[in-house]
């Protein structure tokens, strides 16, 4: 089939699970994209680049989509509206939801604008099939959208809610796990060798405040404060606003840094994963968790909140070891680690390369988007 993956935040993850399903789909995916950047803009105004980059593709003698996959990013009734005489009909609509804009949490000092969660609400009215990447993300969405709706006077079609919800289905992200594996293991770092000079504490999620960094370091300096040996590496996508904890904390920790800052290449990236121990997360907010599971496939022990995605992310027999409640048992689980440092498992890192590779998951995502063709 011709499928179009419109894509109007095209960096990060939105980025990279656009191009993963292109480069392994057996379909033929043409991507619409926008640079990733002013996301309130894209979602107002970016259907008027992207439905002329859509009439040049069937302007030239590009075959038309058999299937349109759209990101929650796409104002998609805005953007169907401005190709109204130009796409052949009919063709189907699939909007893929990485993240909402009515759950997501908003910076400190921001007040939620519900005109958002509003677009995303309307692009799910317009169409065919939603796809959600975890159950926690269908689960929060639509336990949310009825209060979203109370909230205006009238008109407000409650009842169409488990019409969408009917039309809804969950379909992991796919991540590079068989290759990270392969690399890892191919350069005799997996699994870990131990004893090393100390364990290698891994970040290497978004410079944000919904991933708290603030927990993550207050945890490191009383692990640190209790004589506990560690090295630390920080990676991950950073912004213009950086939150102020990184910067404390590259002085406070200075001794210990082994990287900072966003790994230049997969390489090198790969190389990161392969050399960490332990990869903790202390977030807010996380839809799915593509960092943790690349760490993960790269043998790297996780410890992560007992909450949000992760809890179906992992392996169930890693449950008890990996999932916290609170900081207290985070603080008790990092310490008993760095007392008696361990490989994790084998068999953790290969539930992540059978479940998540993108052999696997594009496989999902043709299978649905060909069935709906039909």
């Amino acid at each position: 089939m011709q499928i179009w993956l419109v894509s109007p935040y095209h960096t990060g993850s939105h980025q990279a699970w656009a191009e993963g399903y292109a480069r392994h789909s057996r379909h033929t995916v043409a991507l619409l994209t926008m640079a990733g950047r002013f996301w309130k803009w894209r979602m107002q105004g970016g259907v008027i680049d992207l439905a002329a980059q859509a009439q040049a593709l069937l302007a030239s003698s590009a075959p038309p989509p058999d299937l349109i996959l759209a990101t929650d990013m796409l104002h998609l009734p805005a953007w169907l509206g401005l190709l109204r005489n130009a796409l052949p009909t009919p063709v189907p609509t699939v909007l893929y939801m990485h993240e909402n804009q009515l759950t997501y949490p908003w910076r400190p000092g921001e007040g939620r604008d519900l005109t958002y969660a509003m677009i995303n609400w309307l692009s799910q009215l317009a169409a065919d099939r939603i796809v959600f990447n975890s159950h926690y993300h269908y689960d929060v969405w639509f336990d949310e959208l009825p209060r979203l709706l109370r909230h205006y006077p009238d008109y407000n079609h409650l009842a169409w809610v488990d019409q969408v919800k009917a039309r809804s289905c969950v379909i992991p992200v796919g991540i590079e796990a068989r290759a990270i594996w392969d690399a890892v293991s191919d350069d005799h770092m997996f699994p870990p060798a131990y004893p090393h000079s100390s364990p290698l504490i891994l970040w290497n999620q978004r410079w944000e405040h919904d991933k708290r960094p603030d927990r993550f370091f207050d945890l490191l300096y009383r692990l640190r404060a209790d004589g506990l040996p560690f090295r630390l590496a920080v990676a991950g996508e950073n912004f213009r606003n950086v939150p102020q904890e990184f910067d404390e904390a590259r002085t406070r920790l200075a001794d210990v840094i082994e990287h900072w800052g966003y790994a230049s290449t997969q390489a090198d990236y790969v190389r990161l994963l392969g050399q960490a121990d332990l990869v903790i997360s202390t977030t807010e907010h996380e839809f799915f968790g593509i960092s943790v599971l690349e760490a993960m496939a790269a043998g790297a022990f996780p410890l992560l909140p007992n909450r949000l995605s992760y809890p179906e992310l992992i392996a169930t027999s890693a449950i008890p070891a990996c999932l916290y409640a609170d900081e207290d048992e985070l603080y008790q689980k990092s310490r008993a680690y760095l007392l008696t440092p361990q490989p994790a498992p084998p068999d953790w890192a290969m539930a992540v390369v059978d479940r998540f590779d993108w052999a696997v998951v594009a496989r999902m995502y043709d299978d649905l988007l060909q069935e709906i063709v039909r």
